[in-house]
């Protein structure tokens, strides 16, 4: 196949009219009221004005409270006032730990109005990764929520504040009032106004040695909220949900759009499917998920119902999320019982939305896509040479455009990251479809050489998803001394049945007509598979976990 090597942001989507069907045009434009990236320069600029136009309108949603656009800057305000007799100025490196509750979006956006810079630290990461980036970004206060799920996070901050000559003063939020500094708003300086300063530094939990820090602009995760509600085809009506960890890139992304279009959203602070399911109910949820896990979760809850075919959640018109990859059968699957459409996105730390699935495109774009790039977004594939490859031919997907990152804190790895023309090396293999949507099939490093032959390790998944006793699944390469690497598969058997054997998968892979050569010649089966916070399946464990013995 031939065509266009470079795709930038979509211009229409397609509106399913049949399993597989091409569908037709629906233009993605900003509907009335909705606040888009040339109106605004900061985060804070952002909430500033949606407070404006709709300030009574709820916002963040538990089960206790609801704060309103107006309220959110009001708190925000009151807040950067108390940090600032703390000694936070515009510039001063502030790190936080904390779960997705009132008080973290608060601070957050505390620290946005004062012009912080902002260094989110997911729940997971203990003293080792914590200190990595106390110390690179000069971090003056370390905000943890104290006790929080078994976890002492006052006692991990000084752990890793430990043999430190100057460190960051530790400050416990707890929830509810008083758990956040307060101060009176005259005292604040103006709102930042530059919104291409690095003011957000993320940390990866990538299978380097260290922790990557990642710098973030808030141009750049404004861009890819409003992109996101954009492809979301989100509205003022609609009922958001963070049942992610906020402190993940997805969190200020996912505000940008509550923020760009004025709708709510309800925060759980984990994610347990049968209390999310309950919530999603009392608050009316529109859109729900998170990653690949999530839908898995919420299909089995709605399987589990005493009524099965009734919706689970009456008011939900879609799953949308990211992170991890999306077999075609568990769209399927979840279009067929749950009767809402599953919109995945591809994104990462680095560049957190580069693609995503819109709700009306066509099940075939859905099922076997990741979506169409985002506005302001460009996406090229590459061959092995860095030269540009036809549509619907593999290779390196690169990236670059608005929601790029700005590097990252070691100026080593920032020139390793970008090619010379400025495309940021993803490191996913994948292909460009005629319609302009994205197909990832891969890691670079997810390809498994055995004898020569190339494995496709996402191949052998998404059919082993199709089996009925697998849950989860993971196919990595481990080394061996004749094949050179051996393909093994790592499963999670599926709720409720026995764990599949060996022999049972590979005559299943035959039937679906898997090559022999890809055939995997090894089984692991663990209760759960390891994920991080946003529940991606962590391979590099697994083949540290099963790579040094037959």
């Amino acid at each position: 196949m031939s065509g266009t090597p470079t795709v930038a942001a979509r211009t229409s989507a397609t509106v399913a009219d049949a399993p597989g069907g091409a569908g037709s045009p629906a233009p993605a434009t900003a509907p009335p009221g909705m606040i888009t990236p040339a109106d605004v320069r900061t985060l804070w600029e952002l909430a500033a004005r949606r407070a404006e136009l709709t300030p009574d309108r709820p916002l963040l949603l538990t089960d206790d409270e609801q704060v309103t656009c107006a309220g959110l800057v009001e708190r925000a305000e009151r807040v950067a006032a108390g940090l600032l007799a703390l000694g936070v100025t515009p510039g001063t490196s502030v790190c936080w730990q904390l779960p997705t509750r009132l008080e973290t979006v608060v601070l957050s956006m505390a620290l946005a109005r004062l012009g912080a810079v902002q260094v989110p630290v997911i729940h997971i990461y203990r003293e080792r990764e914590v200190g990595i980036a106390l110390r690179q970004t000069g971090a003056r206060l370390f905000c943890v929520p104290g006790v929080w799920r078994g976890i002492d996070f006052e006692q991990l901050a000084a752990n890793a504040t430990a043999g430190m000559d100057d460190p960051p003063r530790v400050l416990v939020v707890g929830p509810g009032p008083g758990g956040l500094p307060d101060g009176d708003p005259a005292t604040l300086p103006p709102p930042p106004t530059d919104g291409d300063e690095v003011r957000w530094i993320y940390y990866t939990s990538g299978t380097t040695s260290a922790p990557k820090g990642v710098c973030h602009r808030d141009s750049s995760l404004v861009a890819a909220g409003y992109g996101l509600a954009l492809a979301l085809r989100a509205r003022p009506d609609d009922i958001g949900s963070i049942a992610f960890p906020v402190a993940h890139i997805g969190g200020p992304d996912y505000l940008a759009m509550m923020l760009s279009v004025g709708f709510p959203a309800l925060l759980l602070e984990a994610f347990v499917p049968a209390d999310a399911v309950e919530a999603y109910r009392r608050h009316g949820v529109t859109i729900a998920g998170g990653s690949t896990a999530f839908y898995s979760a919420l299909l089995t809850a709605q399987r589990q119902s005493p009524n099965p075919g009734e919706p689970l959640v009456p008011t939900l018109r879609m799953l949308s999320g990211g992170g991890a990859p999306k077999p075609p059968e568990l769209y399927v699957d979840v279009k067929r019982e749950m009767g809402i459409p599953v919109a995945h996105g591809y994104g990462m730390t680095e560049v957190p939305m580069i693609t995503q699935g819109a709700p009306d495109d066509s099940d075939d774009a859905l099922m076997y896509s990741e979506g169409a790039p985002l506005p302001g977004v460009e996406v090229r594939i590459v061959g092995s040479d860095g030269r540009p490859v036809p549509t619907g031919t593999e290779g390196e997907v690169r990236v670059r455009g608005v929601t790029v990152c700005a590097g990252y804190t070691d100026p080593e790895a920032t020139a390793a990251a970008f090619d010379e023309e400025g495309w940021f090396r993803t490191g996913d293999l994948g292909y460009l479809r005629p319609d302009g949507h994205v197909t990832l099939t891969g890691r670079l490093k997810d390809v498994i050489i055995r004898k020569g032959e190339n494995v496709s390790a996402k191949e052998v998944e998404d059919l082993l998803y199709q089996h009925p006793k697998v849950g989860a699944v993971a196919v990595i390469g481990l080394p061996d001394p004749e094949r050179g690497e051996m393909v093994c598969a790592v499963v999670e058997p599926a709720p409720g049945q026995e764990p599949p054997t060996l022999p049972e998968l590979a005559e299943f892979l035959r039937g679906a007509g898997l090559m022999v050569q890809k055939i995997p010649e090894r089984l692991e089966v663990l209760d759960a598979l390891p994920r991080n916070a946003t529940m991606k399946i962590l391979k590099h464990e697994l083949r540290a976990r099963f790579g040094g013995r037959p």
